[in-house]
């Protein structure tokens, strides 16, 4: 019987069944971490799904890293448009750090 681990939806990757993202697991792979750590960090996913999502990546790496890739792009040109649309507001909260560092 063969198992799907991942599973595309919404615009994105999936572990199959569950609300936790490809890109997380792909994140803590990348930096090291076995799939026995992982599934510590993801308590409703199986060692089996862990291992199943990272060898999904390991298969589909080109891919896969493009989509990363382009999720970054797209993050970031919506962070620069709400810095751009709100610049006042994100004064305030610089301005609202560098207090809270200083105490």
């Amino acid at each position: 019987m063969e198992n799907q681990y991942v599973e595309q939806r919404d615009g994105g990757y999936w572990v199959a069944g569950s609300r936790v993202s490809l890109d997380s697991i792909v994140c803590a792979f990348l930096e090291g971490q076995t799939a026995e750590s992982i599934a510590q960090c993801f308590p409703m996913l199986s060692l089996e799904q862990v291992y199943g999502a990272v060898a999904f990546y390991l298969a589909n790496q080109g891919a896969i890293d493009a989509y990363l890739t382009q999720a970054r792009a797209d993050y970031e040109a919506r962070r620069r448009a709400a810095r751009n649309a709100d610049p006042a507001f994100y004064q305030k909260l610089a301005a609202a750090r560098r207090q809270m560092q200083a105490t």
